[in-house]
């Protein structure tokens, strides 16, 4: 299968397009190697897929619409893996226009340039942040999401709603993921496995919001991309899955099993929680098991234990 991955020297992206190459398929990465978090991780990213013959990296940004269609025609994909995007909520509560250039206006020119070459299947990989913070235990991909608490998660929504006209319209196969906290090997610098791990093996304080209390459906990598694949091989019209590990941890838990993997003691410092943070994120999983066999495997004490190894593999973390 020809795919064209965006975002490819992210930390999703990279281990994508590590995976489809390992099975065969052929892969055109797309990255703007943007600076919001220094680029010698989307380098260290690609060292294990760039040299790989069906491999070929594009330096572009979404929303150099023309740039998009030349692309696509190009190398006419079948299928379309889109998770280039601004990411994390806190810094969309201080920059919220750059949001809708890029993970919006980006995605219509994405979408569009498909479009032009006959409606490759698309993949979006949106947010469990989405759901807000009203909506029931697990969150149901039928519940209504209309409540982001801030500019990352409405943008992703509204990437979400775009990709469902085009599908109506257009008849484009458009399956939209949401992911839930991923973490594991790759993982970025500005998430909070990466900043808490750095910051209790330096001995300098963290911050936990509401003292701990808030729970994150973690979800290692690995099972998110197999999750991803899944998807990928089932293409069904328009479709919103859930990708989440199904298990809400406290704060306070994940950073203990931080300190038990360090042998150090992490020093916290409590606030509230500001208005962008839900109390827990909890993905219902039951129609991505049904539908694409999915499966989450790893624990969080099991993904932190190879993460860190991870970091310590490459010289991030000392000790």
């Amino acid at each position: 299968m020809r795919v064209l991955v965006t975002g490819a020297a992210g930390f999703i992206g990279s281990r994508l397009s590590a995976a489809l190459l390992a099975r065969g398929d052929t892969v055109t990465g797309l990255d703007n190697f943007n600076d919001y978090y220094p680029v010698v991780h989307k380098h260290r990213n690609l060292r294990d897929i760039q040299q790989h013959p069906k491999f070929n990296l594009i330096n572009a940004d979404l929303r150099d619409a023309e740039r998009m269609l030349e692309i696509c025609r190009e190398f006419n994909p079948e299928s379309i893996a889109h998770i280039a995007a601004m990411a994390s909520v806190r810094y969309s509560m201080h920059h919220p226009l750059v949001y809708g250039a890029v993970n919006v206006q980006g995605t219509m020119n994405l979408m569009e340039a498909g479009r032009q070459v006959g409606c490759p299947h698309v993949l979006l990989a949106s947010t469990g942040s989405v759901y807000g913070q009203n909506t029931p235990t697990p969150f149901p991909e039928t519940a209504a999401a209309d409540r982001p608490l801030a500019a990352y998660p409405a943008s992703k929504r509204a990437m979400e709603l775009f990709a469902h006209s085009f599908n109506h319209l257009w008849a484009m196969p458009v399956t939209v993921l949401r992911f839930f906290n991923v973490y594991g090997p790759h993982g970025r610098p500005d998430m909070m496995p990466w900043q808490w791990t750095m910051a209790i093996a330096a001995g300098k304080e963290i911050t936990l919001y509401n003292a701990g209390a808030l729970r994150r459906d973690w979800t290692y990598i690995d099972d998110i991309v197999d999750g991803f694949i899944g998807a990928l091989d089932s293409p069904r019209g328009y479709r919103i899955y859930n990708l989440g590990c199904g298990n809400p941890v406290a704060n306070t838990d994940f950073v203990h099993e931080i300190e038990q993997l360090l042998g150090k003691k992490a020093l916290v410092k409590n606030v509230p929680a500001p208005a962008s943070e839900p109390p827990v994120t909890y993905a219902d999983i039951s129609s991505a098991r049904r539908d694409l066999s999915y499966n989450p495997r790893v624990q969080v004490p099991e993904g932190l234990g190879r993460f860190i190894e991870w970091l310590r593999q490459n010289g991030l973390l000392q000790g």
